[in-house]
């Protein structure tokens, strides 16, 4: 699932237009130890090799069970980034 939005808060279209643009992923990083740890295992790798990550926003967060217990935390993060053509 992938967007791409017009990155401002102006009101004037035409300050839309003149804007640059920005293309939203989605990603799941996982930890063994917490939901934290997990969102910035996702933004980090994928900062390795996406240029302008500028916004990370954490969609859902949820947990893989073994034997009754936490094994993995798990954090589904939309990031943006400059799309460039």
């Amino acid at each position: 699932m992938s967007e791409i939005l017009p990155a401002s808060n102006k009101t004037n279209r035409e300050d839309f237009m003149s804007e640059s643009v920005y293309k939203i992923i989605e990603l799941v990083g996982s930890s063994p130890t917490s939901w934290d740890e997990a969102a910035k295992n996702a933004v980090e790798l994928a900062g390795e090799s996406l240029k302008d990550i500028r916004i990370a926003e954490v969609s859902k967060l949820d947990m893989k069970m073994e034997k009754g217990k936490v094994a993995t935390y798990r954090a589904r993060v939309k990031v943006s980034f400059k799309y460039n053509k």
